[in-house]
């Protein structure tokens, strides 16, 4: 268990996270976006108070910097109740999770992020905690081992993940209320950075916000890491002012282009496109090529690139598109000329979408 399994506000964290914490809605009245979920969210929480009781457990799925973590801490600011914050990969043993479900007071809301990463072992002592706030304990080892029940005082689970598929059926079933967080659109992503930018003290007119705000790949937490690195440059090499010039050379000096793609997202591209003709090429040989792991390719770029059609995947690996030679000036390839990567080196999961 980490020492992060506590309390935590935004004074306890260190640097940026402290100034992310800090733009971070309070309520559901504040919170941007998400328009269904907040509204079905809402009916979740008003039903729990007027009743008197803890809210449901709550599933929060989605890409990362989409507002997991914040409608964690709305959740528990909406019913007043105290935030406990933990980890999948934090929580090794069930000792852990024991350790902290007991220490839980009653109404407390417990986050686990990356809760598709639970260990089985704790997820199997977990189902009866979540079902019938009961805990059970195994005290001893072999003939002498025995289990004793505790009854735990009443919670609520907010759990999140970027990967539902890796959550277990009977995991995800003891959820009362599950949420599919999706990407934002521009106007509402202007909206996250004006309130970003009032918060910040940041000078912003129309313009600037636009062009941060179409940069930032439908996410809240890029749109406010660029308004940061743009107010630096503003102060530091002019007048302090976010308008749409300034905005442009900002995220220019940051490698941050038209599409909001950086330095790694281009040169993948530019590997497929260059070095293997577009493709097919498998997941492994395309990582190797720019010099970074299978797994932060496919987690960290391929999925915006996918979104904003840059890139396929197929059974044989993956592909260039027209749009991926237009977005970076190449001339496209004549079909005879493509690049194929031998079937038996092609990465499993390939085709996957």
């Amino acid at each position: 268990m980490s020492d992060r399994d506590e309390l935590v506000g935004p004074a306890a964290l260190p640097g940026e996270d402290r100034v992310d914490a800090s733009l971070r809605p309070r309520s559901l009245a504040e919170f941007v976006g998400q328009d269904r979920v907040r509204r079905q969210l809402e009916l979740v929480l008003l039903g729990a108070k007027q009743r008197g009781q803890s809210a449901d457990h709550v599933l929060l799925s989605g890409s990362p910097g989409l507002g997991k973590t914040t409608l964690a801490a709305i959740v528990a600011a909406e019913v007043g109740a105290q935030l406990r914050t933990t980890s999948g990969p934090a929580i090794e043993r069930p000792g852990d999770l024991a350790a902290i479900l007991t220490g839980l007071e009653p109404g407390d809301v417990l986050f686990v992020d990356e809760i598709h990463r639970l260990p089985r072992q704790v997820e199997e002592v977990l189902y009866p905690a979540m079902e019938d706030l009961q805990l059970d304990i195994v005290v001893g080892k072999g003939p002498g081992a025995r289990s004793i029940r505790l009854d735990l005082p009443p919670f609520t689970l907010v759990g999140a993940t970027t990967r539902t598929g890796l959550l277990s059926a009977p995991l995800r079933d003891r959820f009362g209320f599950a949420a599919h967080l999706e990407h934002y659109e521009p106007a509402e992503l202007e909206r996250i950075v004006r309130r970003s930018a009032g918060l910040l003290g940041v000078d912003l007119d129309a313009g600037g916000g636009e062009e941060i705000s179409r940069r930032s790949r439908g996410t809240p937490r890029i749109a406010n890491r660029l308004l940061r690195r743009v107010r630096d440059y503003a102060e530091v090499e002019g007048d302090g002012i976010v308008d749409r010039a300034v905005a442009r050379a900002a995220l220019a000096v940051f490698d941050v282009d038209e599409l909001g793609l950086d330095r790694l997202d281009r040169r993948v591209l530019e590997a497929l496109c260059n070095n293997f003709g577009g493709g097919p090429v498998g997941l492994a040989t395309l990582a190797t090529s720019v010099g970074e792991e299978p797994e932060t390719v496919e987690t960290a770029v391929e999925p915006f690139l996918l979104r904003t059609g840059l890139l396929q995947r197929t059974p044989r690996g993956r592909t260039a598109t027209a749009g991926t030679y237009a977005h970076l000036g190449l001339p496209a390839p004549r079909p005879e000329a493509a690049w194929t990567l031998p079937i038996d080196e092609v990465a499993p999961g390939a085709d996957e979408a």
